[in-house]
């Protein structure tokens, strides 16, 4: 009998060990099911009697095998409580979703985990209260967002919903088998119509950490590779199409600022590895200014179903008030489409 505190379980759940989870203890088998329970509350629910592997009460170090039925009597809420408990305004759109996955198209100003000045608002909590409303206890979905995007950059987004899904999405992200391209509007107009960027990315030296730099006087640089395609001109400013193939911290915007040729609006990188501003001081207000770069294009294979799927975006309409401003072109729209 279940020994804790609540006599009378939230819910009961039953899982069936995977073939990749063979030989592990049953609370880290069950951590990566609850994935909103820390570790230590699952093992002290295994060392209680709530916990049954084959319909019998498991043991604190028993070890799980392919096939095998894991039934938990789940008497404690989640620790992470991502949503905290107040109702976000924050409206994420979808472009698609099914029991593992879920592609979102992220607005321009939502930071996607809570950091720093940005403790509320955020994408994480947004989908977190999304996911809530599909079951029957908050917390049993814990969103697993496979890559991230700047503040004020928009676009899509692929999400987990769950262990195996999102176990085999870093995969294929840490592989590269994820295709990513992103539309930019850049200051300058380059000499050139394709160009594969290769340059190291670390961080940028002297305390400014959140900072990133492709200078040879980085901090811990790894290797990065972008492939820029001019998409059209604008007199002083260019539409570019850019393909990651690497996933290093503000790599588009860094890339492009090294070659002379940075992002519209950015607020840190000018031209050829200039940093224009520091990060702000605590208490200082941040930017509510976008600049123009958006996630436009996401293609990989499904992670549970494996078939493939591609996924498109144009920005918004704030994207191409920003270009047209700058640009004073009426036919910068068009250009993406």
């Amino acid at each position: 009998m279940c020994q804790l505190w609540m006599s009378t379980p939230l819910f009961e759940f039953e899982f069936i060990v995977e073939p990749y989870l063979s030989g592990v203890r049953v609370d880290t088998f069950l951590a990566r099911h609850l994935r909103n329970h820390h570790a230590w509350r699952l093992h002290r629910m295994v060392v209680a009697g709530c916990v049954q592997v084959n319909d019998l009460t498991a043991g604190p170090g028993q070890r799980v095998y392919p096939g095998q039925v894991v039934r938990i009597d789940l008497v404690e809420p989640p620790d992470r409580d991502l949503s905290r408990n107040v109702e976000t305004d924050v409206s994420i759109p979808i472009h698609y979703e099914d029991p593992w996955i879920v592609v979102v198209d992220k607005p321009m100003g939502v930071v996607t985990h809570p950091v720093g000045d940005f403790h509320s608002g955020t994408l994480i909590e947004a989908l977190q209260q999304h996911f809530d409303s599909q079951t029957l206890a908050p917390g049993l979905l814990r969103p697993g967002v496979m890559h991230r995007l700047d503040r004020m950059t928009s676009g899509l987004l692929v999400v987990a919903k769950e262990h195996v899904s999102h176990r085999t999405l870093a995969d294929d992200f840490e592989e590269s088998r994820i295709q990513k391209r992103y539309l930019a509007l850049i200051e300058g107009t380059p000499d050139f119509e394709q160009k594969r960027i290769e340059l190291p990315i670390g961080q940028l030296p002297g305390g400014r950490s959140v900072l990133m730099s492709a200078k040879p006087s980085a901090l811990r640089p790894r290797s990065a590779r972008t492939d820029v395609t001019v998409r059209q001109r604008f007199g002083r400013y260019t539409l570019v199409e850019c393909e990651l193939h690497t996933g290093r911290n503000h790599q588009i915007r860094v890339h492009l600022s090294e070659i002379g040729f940075p992002v519209l609006g950015d607020e840190f990188y000018g031209p050829h590895g200039q940093i224009r501003s520091g990060p702000r001081t605590p208490g200082e207000q941040p930017t509510s200014e976008r600049h123009a770069l958006h996630a436009c294009f996401l293609e990989f294979t499904h992670p549970i179903l494996q078939t493939p799927l591609t996924f498109q975006s144009l920005p918004g309409d704030d994207f191409w008030q920003l270009a047209e401003t700058q640009a004073a072109s009426p036919d910068v729209r068009s250009a993406a489409t």
